[in-house]
């Protein structure tokens, strides 16, 4: 290695590209936009989506119904018949039921189907059950626990007792305002 043939100076940025100086600078005269036209114009630039004039994709597909893609709500879909698996007296969760690979969708909450028999007991934690699941659990003498969308159970913060305040009493009189 020589000196001499050291390209890099060691710094960090390329050095900007000065447009305008010069037609010996390769970006002189139009400065790198061309001949006339909207883009050689100050100011020059494009909405997305604007195709040239032609009638943008936007327009020229119909538009029909609804979707509530922004707010919808992704489950873990699980039937019962694959909680089978687990040993008597398991507490089964989204985390339990990912790990045994038994399902490979993950998203943040869990649904359980009835869909298969069951004969064990098992305790299943999740924030959706189908009416055909949660009585196919509670048969074989399990026990099912409904979560919020954040994984808390329902009413746990309720489950703790409230010291009502002492009802306010009314004087004592013959009932009769003055």
């Amino acid at each position: 290695m020589d000196l001499k043939t050291v390209c890099s100076k060691g710094t960090k940025y390329e050095p900007r590209h000065r447009i305008g100086r010069g037609v010996g600078s390769g970006s002189g005269k139009t400065s790198g936009r061309g001949h006339k036209g909207r883009g050689a114009r100050s100011g020059a630039s494009r909405r997305p989506g604007y195709e040239g004039g032609q009638m943008p994709i936007y327009r020229r597909v119909p538009k029909r119904g609804f979707t509530n893609a922004r707010f919808r709500k992704d489950y873990t879909v699980i039937n019962v018949g694959k909680l089978q698996e687990f040993a008597e007296g398991t507490t089964i969760d989204l985390s339990l039921v990912l790990e045994h690979g038994l399902v490979s969708m993950n998203t943040p909450m869990l649904k359980v189907l009835g869909n298969g028999e069951l004969t064990t007991k098992i305790t299943v934690r999740a924030q959706k059950f189908s009416s055909s699941a949660r009585t196919k659990i509670e048969a074989a003498g399990g026990t099912v626990v409904m979560l919020d969308d954040k994984g808390r159970e329902f009413g746990a913060d309720a489950a703790e007792p409230v010291a009502e305040a002492p009802a306010a009493e009314a004087p004592e009189g013959d009932g009769e305002q003055a």
